[in-house]
């Protein structure tokens, strides 16, 4: 028996069961290479004796990898896992984490996160971009690190061509042209603003993948003869209803003649909020307002009327973020495609 003060050890269980310490590692870690009837007797006597598994810290000494994956959000903890699109991604990489025995650890940089916390990480997924750029610096020097819907220079990304959606979009709302076309963004100027934008600078495209999907919009509205800088726009700063709905009622009750008539949403969960915005003030979708939305979430394809959208398979670029920092497809920067979904919000 082992001294009461002292936490047995896996030398100690494989002592008392008569088995090698590689058998009672496999027990926990490879139970495959067990028959089922040694791996339960094992793991029975390890509850019985309080033993818990072998102990991460020494086996990362040993082998000098830990099996985490950190992931670095741009975004709370909080607002990621309730965001429909984040939390799409996060469930993609921890598919592929778990297929390989590895262990996710979120690292929400809102909340000032410290580096030296993910120290035993064997990778870093940083998704979004980050607030501070000297977290940039410090993370540039992590080995392996890729980034997405963002780049980090010398390191490997990936990305959809947000671009090249929102000018295939933009175009087929413009079809039916509107009169008074607006364009709601996303977190697109250079200082907090969440209304109008008058004389805001913004982010340029290397800054924000909101940039690109304006450019793309801009595109298309100069190709059906609008001048771009004539179009109205609005920004919000934080992609939830609660943030968005102040903005969008400010812009659903403007006078008929000013109101307008479509709008060029950067995310679904705005193009949403318009939807039961406009719906509670007895406008008609898609007669009074037609509108856009971005990023295929399974809630505008499940309500009435049908978000048109563009679909952006987020749960496959966690799985290929995962797959590339664990070496296991190559650490080379993907372009992911979309496709656009004609619902009944802008047919």
């Amino acid at each position: 028996m082992t001294p009461s003060h002292r936490r047995i050890t896996l030398k100690d269980l494989a002592a008392r069961l008569e088995v090698s310490t590689a058998t009672v590692s496999n027990a926990f870690n490879r139970p495959d290479q067990l028959s089922p009837a040694l791996r339960d007797r094992i793991l029975s006597e390890a509850r019985d004796a309080g033993y818990v598994g072998p102990d991460a810290r020494g086996r990362s000494l040993r082998t000098g990898r830990s099996k985490i994956i950190a992931v670095v959000l741009a975004d709370s903890l909080t607002y990621s896992l309730n965001d429909a699109v984040a939390s799409e991604f996060l469930a993609g990489v921890s598919e592929v984490l778990d297929e390989h025995g590895h262990t996710l650890l979120l690292l929400p940089s809102r909340q000032g996160m410290r580096l030296e916390s993910a120290s035993m990480a064997d990778g870093f997924i940083v998704y979004g971009l980050l607030p501070e750029p000297q977290m940039h610096e410090q993370l540039s020097q992590q080995r392996p690190l890729m980034a997405v819907d963002f780049d980090i220079a010398g390191h490997a990304s990936v990305h959809i061509d947000n671009h090249a959606a929102c000018l295939n979009i933009a175009c087929h709302a413009l079809r039916r042209r509107p009169r008074r076309p607006a364009i709601i963004n996303l977190r697109s100027t250079a200082e907090p603003c969440n209304g109008r934008i008058i004389d805001q600078p913004l982010f340029s495209e290397s800054q924000t993948i909101t940039r690109a999907r304006l450019n793309g919009f801009y595109e298309a509205l100069a190709e059906h003869d609008f001048v771009p800088a004539d179009v109205p726009m609005w920004n919000i700063e934080e992609n939830t209803h609660d943030v968005c709905s102040p903005v969008i009622a400010e812009i659903l009750d403007l006078p008929d003649g000013e109101r307008p008539d479509l709008l060029l949403c950067m995310s679904d969960r705005i193009a949403l909020t318009v939807l039961t915005l406009a719906e509670q003030r007895g406008l008609r979708i898609p007669e009074d307002l037609r509108m856009t939305g971005f990023d295929g979430i399974a809630e505008g394809q499940y309500r009435a009327p049908r978000l048109t959208t563009v679909r952006q398979d987020s749960v496959a670029k966690g799985r290929l973020a995962a797959s590339m920092v664990l070496g296991r497809t190559a650490m080379e920067s993907h372009c992911l495609t979309t496709h656009l979904i004609v619902g009944e919000t802008a047919p």
